[in-house]
């Protein structure tokens, strides 16, 4: 899936653009420093201000040659829910100008989807637990190009350094989805980071865009991860953003007439014609196969052709709300299981939902005949009159007698009335 081998473009303002040209020049070197305790050094560039210079808990020096070295502690802490939500807010900003939504999709996907269920320990299990901060991991071939994204997301990480680096990516992803008009997703926070590069995962374990079978790739791939073949199909729909570069991943068109305009950085072959907006589109097109301009790798194609796929893709294909659905779901797990979190269950940073209030009673709402009673209107009607020890099927008991007096009472009283 090219979202996840490096297949995607993702996109840039010209200023990053112009940074991503120059990136081969621009010396960045990350290397371990003389001393034991010095996880890694940058050499300085005014391209990559402080990229890689900050982590959660670290200690900051130089080194005689003048190179930046952190001193990472023994574990980070879980992240500052209040600074989780401004830096959310600070993410949306970057989307507005950046149109970056593609990469930092990409992004989380890479941090997250190492996982490996058949290995118990952490760090060694894989997920998203920030080990793509460093070199080791970035020089993947699956992840050609994410290290635009982490210059993306620097700054913000540099302003708040309550928040870890394995949250940050999963909050940019999620906030991506939502932003492009995707679902919201249920996630949680709390991820603890790996603190050096000899805790990566060895390459690998990310799927490729052209397997020789696809299927088996795909099912090989993911249910290492834990996931199911309806999951693969939803997750594969947010192909529906970005574009595919064939001088990253050998795929897809140098441009399009869908592409060469941008925004961002122009080229490139998408998978769909609105290819920053976030919907159903893609099973559409990848159903349909009429456009040349779009681009359909072996793995998109095969959702269509394998007979288990095919069932949830054809489904995605005519119902988005059921897509949107699905996809929710399926994100937040491939965030969420692979992770180790502080505390153990996570958090939310959304507020909690408003607990729903008793309806009040408005005669006039009731009144006019013409509007059916809700259900807890009808539920409390029905406890009224049970209460008087009526039933739907039994009328309430009457008192004759009772009647009676009441209606001579009445009589005495309005004679009494007009007499006078």
């Amino acid at each position: 899936m090219a979202s996840l081998t490096g297949a995607t473009s993702h996109l840039l303002p010209s200023a990053t653009i112009a940074a991503t040209s120059a990136s081969t020049t621009a010396r960045l070197a990350i290397s371990f420093s003389s001393s034991s305790s010095s996880l890694k050094c940058i050499r300085s560039s005014p391209l990559l201000p402080h990229i890689f210079l900050y982590q959660k808990r670290s200690l900051i020096g130089t080194t005689s040659s003048g190179r930046f070295s952190t001193f990472a502690s023994p574990k980070c802490a879980a992240s500052d829910p209040d600074q989780l939500k401004s830096a959310r807010e600070d993410i949306k900003e970057l989307l507005k100008t950046t149109f970056c939504h593609p990469i930092l999709v990409r992004l989380g996907w890479h941090d997250a989807g190492t996982y490996n269920k058949n290995i118990e320990d952490w760090p060694q299990r894989g997920g998203a637990n920030g080990s793509l901060r460093f070199e080791v991991e970035l020089k993947h071939g699956a992840n050609a190009g994410l290290v635009n994204a982490l210059k993306l997301l620097q700054p913000i990480k540099d302003k708040y350094a309550g928040v870890t680096y394995a949250d940050l990516f999963q909050l940019a992803s999620a906030t991506a989805i939502e932003e492009a008009g995707g679902p919201k997703i249920p996630m949680k926070y709390g991820r603890i980071d790996v603190s050096g590069p000899d805790e990566c995962p060895e390459e690998g374990r990310l799927p490729d865009a052209g397997p020789p079978n696809p299927s088996s790739h795909l099912r090989d791939v993911f249910y290492r991860m834990g996931l199911n073949d309806k999951e693969i199909v939803a997750l594969s729909g947010a192909h529906t953003l970005g574009r595919s570069r064939p001088e990253r991943s050998g795929w897809g068109k140098p441009e399009t007439r869908y592409t060469k305009d941008g925004p961002g950085s122009p080229g490139g072959q998408s998978w769909t014609v609105q290819w920053l907006k976030f919907d159903n589109s893609y099973f559409k097109d990848i159903k349909e196969q009429r456009d040349e301009d779009l681009l359909v790798l072996p793995t998109d194609a095969v959702l269509f052709e394998d007979s288990s796929f095919k069932e949830y893709a054809e489904k995605y294909a005519v119902n988005q709300d059921v897509f949107f659905k699905d996809y929710a779901e399926a994100h937040a797990k491939l965030s969420n299981l692979c992770a180790k979190f502080d505390p153990p269950e996570g958090f939310s940073i959304d507020n909690n939902p408003t607990q729903v209030q008793p309806e009040k009673f408005v005669a006039a709402k009731y009144s006019t005949g013409k509007r059916e009673l809700s259900d807890a209107m009808k539920q409390k009607i029905r406890a009224e009159y049970e209460g008087l020890g009526g039933t739907p099927d039994k009328p309430l008991p009457t008192n004759y007698f009772l009647n009676i007096i009441i209606v001579i009472g009445v009589l005495a009283i309005l004679t009494y009335l007009l007499g006078n």
